[in-house]
């Protein structure tokens, strides 16, 4: 635990020092705990420590933490790939979800909603790396999609999100940030109802500072924080779903 309270120092320290490099308000940006296979003892220890927003990525897990963490009443981010059949599991618990990537799910998702009288704020996931084995619309797409889903008046289009190139090369990693952020701008020149382009969530434990530089407000921060994961990507990224993109 006494390693808990010493990464947040060294990763708020990190946020403040990045965003002092371009003239930006630490304030602006809100760190994410990314807590995949992390406990739920950790997670409230956290949560206790003065953070207050949660990310999941695998639907059992946030059932089963957002019930051990309530009483923190955190916001709760699901920024996993959402699968149809999981929605009616996700939106009981999660505040927004940030991996929203095709039309056909943003439509099952509208008519959950509709069903239980909820709304739901999310994010569109893009895929500013082209790397196919990465989820998310494509950047040529996205404004298409942002149009299609802007249509369902009780899901609320809040910003963007992508996962950064992996990469030793930070030049090709700010591209993908850079992109990002640029979309951001070009979606918010068309003034397209329902849809604010507040959110820019980018940036992990090992590129946060380029992804502050390059405008995020949502930096997902997990291994700098609780330790190595136990699991590889691929247990957080799983391609190998069936599922109609």
């Amino acid at each position: 635990m006494e390693n808990i309270v010493n990464n947040l120092e060294v990763i708020h320290s990190r946020i403040d020092y990045a965003c002092k490099n371009v003239n930006r308000d630490s304030k602006e940006v809100r760190l994410l705990l990314a807590t995949k296979t992390v406990d739920s003892e950790r997670i409230n220890f956290a949560l206790q420590q003065g953070e207050s927003l949660v990310g999941e990525n695998k639907v059992q897990e946030l059932k089963q933490k957002c019930t051990a963490i309530k009483e923190m009443n955190p916001e709760v981010h699901f920024i996993g790939h959402l699968q149809s059949n999981k929605i009616k599991e996700v939106i009981k618990w999660a505040t927004c979800i940030e991996s929203i990537d095709r039309l056909s799910v943003a439509e099952k998702l509208s008519q959950r909603l509709t069903f239980e009288g909820k709304e739901m704020d999310i994010y569109v996931q893009v895929n500013t790396s082209f790397e196919e084995s990465k989820f998310g619309v494509s950047p040529q797409n996205a404004i298409q999609l942002i149009k299609e889903i802007a249509k369902f008046e009780n899901i609320h289009i809040k910003g963007l999100m992508t996962i950064g190139l992996l990469s030793s090369e930070s030049s090709e990693v700010r591209k993908c940030y850079k992109l990002l952020r640029q979309l951001k701008e070009e979606v918010e020149s068309l003034k397209i109802p329902n849809v604010e382009m507040k959110e820019l969530s980018m940036g992990m434990s090992g590129d946060m500072e380029i992804a502050i530089e390059e405008g995020a407000t949502i930096v997902r921060v997990g291994t700098a924080i609780f330790g190595e994961r136990i699991y590889p990507d691929s247990y957080y990224w799983d391609e190998s779903e069936n599922i109609s993109r």
